[in-house]
């Protein structure tokens, strides 16, 4: 079955060029045709002749506007076609039998009728077209012949037609036009392949670049590509997360511009100047330092030359913390297997101590100095079994039997023992901003060490004077989990950034007192329930630490 012509845009400039280009050709053959009679006395054109020619271009002009408006109906499309091409052969066929019949040169004009006919509506358009054609030549030639309408083109010479020449020249034309239509038709349906087989390439190129610009855009690494002299061509969505930047910010700049730490892997000449691989350091987002693994390749095109370099790299942050934490891990077990042996070769002699001097307290005759020196030692074993058992508390694994537990009530708990503590004074103030019910998964003694060691290391940062504020609230972070939050902050004198890596390490302390066991003990505990901690301090103005417990 015939499938209906397609309405498409393309289709519609076609037909709006072939209603101007009809007007221009007829009137430039009817002009040449007055200006061959005006200038060769041997054709005799007559008035009525010049009439006709006058309506023809008249009634071409205005036909030309009728198709426009049609141009506007859509539903009309394929009628303004057939409508067209049928006006057009009557047009003709009326210039041959003005011009001359049999002698008329306007039988040429047949042809493009014929092959407007094949482009628009196919080869089956094209023969019916073409017969059509046929059909109103012969009829003129005929009518003519047989005196049925008068011969209106007057050469001025005696020539009488013939039969034979009357048929010869019809059966040369039917020839003709069936031969150009099976040859338009031919090459109109050629390229109708080609731009389909063209759109097709197209589309699957588009569907290619599209997967590729798909995957570069999925991947969780960082992709970006230069050209030889270093100027940011492509940046895909990682490599914006990565490193905080938009893609508008740093394309067609040139990367010593954007990333000057990544420039010393570049030259002019397009060769690398470090080795392919490695790590680099960086400021991320908010300036916080990022340590990216990176690879560079040559970039090349098909003729395998090279056009450019692509930079693949790598967010290796997580994995260095991850590596710090197993070191650290690692080192902790070292002391807890210390801290057994340790502890049992301790608690053994204060036991004995502790029994000796309760034995001579209870003699009646001691004078002061001696009551004064057993006390002194009754504070030195106190102070070393504290250490023991911060020491223990260290080591020990975080147990696994855990309950949902209320952080408020076990934070009023806490606060009233730090004010009972000896480092309280009237002159501190404890601000608490606690929001919501705030629970979170795990053990409550645990929880207490937890906000006992940070109040007490920030009351002990302080010179007896300040304020603390204790800050606890439920947030979600950016994984989507829900972790209860505890801040605690003070004025006192700060720690240096220097130390603020070591601050959670195992008898770091930068105090005169105390064993710079308690934020090694939170640290441990926070990391066995899977938790986060932070610190932000400034020296002369106070320290943040802030710890994130998940609630479920």
């Amino acid at each position: 079955m015939r499938q209906p012509m397609e309405y498409d845009e393309r289709t519609w400039r076609r037909l709006k060029l072939l209603i101007v280009s009809r007007v221009v050709i007829i009137s430039a053959f009817l002009l040449v045709t007055l200006f061959l009679g005006a200038i060769k006395p041997i054709i005799f054109i007559s008035r009525d002749v010049l009439h006709a020619i006058y309506a023809v271009i008249v009634a071409m002009f205005i036909l030309s506007v009728i198709y426009t408006l049609l141009l506007r109906k859509k539903k009309y499309f394929q009628i303004n076609i057939y409508f067209q091409l049928a006006v057009d052969i009557a047009l003709v066929s009326f210039l041959v039998y003005l011009t001359g019949s049999i002698g008329s040169n306007y039988s040429l004009l047949y042809t493009l009728v014929i092959i407007y006919a094949a482009i628009f509506l196919g080869r089956r358009g094209a023969l019916i077209f073409a017969s059509a054609c046929s059909i109103a030549y012969g009829l003129v030639l005929d009518l003519e012949y047989f005196g049925v309408i008068p011969t209106f083109y007057d050469t001025g010479r005696d020539y009488t037609l013939e039969a034979g020449d009357v048929f010869i020249r019809i059966a040369v034309h039917i020839l003709s036009f069936y031969i150009l239509a099976f040859l338009a038709s031919f090459v109109v349906e050629q390229e109708k392949k080609a731009r389909s087989l063209l759109a097709e390439r197209e589309s699957a190129f588009d569907q290619l670049d599209l997967l590729f610009r798909s995957i570069i855009e999925s991947v969780d690494t960082g992709i970006m590509t230069t050209t030889l002299q270093g100027r940011i061509k492509t940046f895909n969505r990682s490599a914006e997360k990565i490193t905080g930047r938009p893609l508008r910010s740093v394309e067609n700049r040139q990367i010593e511009d954007v990333f000057p730490v990544f420039a010393p892997l570049f030259s002019a000449g397009g060769e690398p100047l470090m080795k392919s691989k490695g790590e680099i350091r960086i400021n991320g987002r908010e300036g916080t330092p990022m340590y990216l693994g990176y690879a560079l390749s040559p970039l090349k095109d098909r003729k395998n030359e090279q056009i450019g370099h692509i930079l693949i790299f790598q967010d290796m942050t997580e994995i260095r913390r991850m590596e710090e934490n197993l070191e650290k891990s690692r080192r902790l077990a070292l002391i807890g297997e210390m801290a057994a042996g340790l502890a049992h070769e301790m608690r053994n002699p204060l036991a004995s101590i502790t029994g000796s001097i309760q034995l001579m307290a209870q003699t009646p005759d001691l004078d002061e100095t001696d009551k004064r020196l057993m006390q002194i030692i009754l504070r030195g074993k106190d102070r070393l079994e504290s250490f023991v058992r911060d020491f223990l508390l260290l080591a020990r694994p975080v147990p696994e039997a855990r309950q949902s537990i209320r952080l408020n009530d076990v934070a009023e708990e806490v606060v009233e023992s730090v004010k009972m503590s000896a480092d309280w004074t009237e002159d501190i103030r404890l601000e608490k901003k606690i929001s919501g019910e705030n629970l979170a998964l795990a053990n409550e003694e645990q929880i207490r060490q937890i906000l006992q060691n940070l109040l007490t290391n920030a009351l002990q940062s302080m010179d007896g004077k300040g304020q603390i504020g204790l800050e606890i609230r439920t947030v979600r972070l950016e994984d989507e989990k829900e972790y209860a939050e505890i801040k605690v902050t003070d004025d006192g004198c700060g720690i240096e950034e220097k130390d603020q890596k070591k601050i959670f390490e195992p008898f770091f302390t930068n105090k005169e007192r105390g064993t710079g066991l308690g934020l090694a003990i939170v640290n441990r505990i926070v990391d066995g329930y899977r938790g986060r901690i932070a610190i932000q301090s400034a020296v002369h103005e106070g320290t943040t630490i802030t710890v994130w417990l998940p609630c479920r």
